[in-house]
């Protein structure tokens, strides 16, 4: 099999494996949106498929919940811009770095849409500000208690995950044969 195939496939699958996760139980915001994003955009040589890719196993995903949202794609689009320019080498302080952004970007990026798109809040810089501390607030009601242990810790594990799982294969599955 032609190893730039094999690659390929198991870049995608292990996308659409991750993206189908949001269909199990799980802590509200413990999710791999984040790390699908920076995984497609470090692993595909194509950057159109960085895009298209994570976005269609998204879109499935969501098809399957019922809860396609514009912030949340933005905020994907956004999340696989950065992990195209920062994640051209892939070193474990980057992946961190890039977790975290994702993680923060995808919060201000959704209640910036809660704050604009809405009438809970005055369309002023006190009413984005009480949106944000609103939103904070919001995750204290959640299974894990806050941002950090929800958003932050999902991107984290999630991209341990994926770029760890993909290491792995391709150390087993593509390594050189010697003749």
């Amino acid at each position: 099999m032609n190893l730039s195939v094999s690659r390929f496939s198991t870049v995608v699958i292990l996308i659409i494996v991750a993206a189908l996760s949001r269909i199990v139980p799980h802590p509200f915001n413990f999710t791999p949106i984040g790390a699908i994003a920076l995984f497609g955009a470090a692993q595909f040589n194509r950057k159109l498929f960085a895009f298209m890719i994570p976005a269609a196993a998204m879109l499935l995903s969501d098809t399957l919940l019922g809860n396609p949202s514009l912030p949340t794609y933005l905020s994907f689009a956004l999340i696989t811009v950065f992990g195209i320019v920062y994640l051209k080498k892939v070193t474990v302080s980057r992946l961190f770095v890039s977790s975290l952004v994702a993680s923060v970007s995808f919060f201000l990026i959704t209640n910036l849409f809660v704050w604009f798109g809405g009438s809970m809040y005055p369309q002023t810089g006190q009413g984005l500000i009480a949106c944000y501390t609103a939103g904070l607030a919001f995750y204290q009601q959640t299974l894990f208690g806050n941002l950090f242990l929800n958003t932050i810790m999902g991107d984290l594990f999630y991209t341990s995950l994926l770029f760890g799982s993909f290491y792995q294969i391709n150390k087993i599955a593509f390594k050189p044969t010697v003749a």
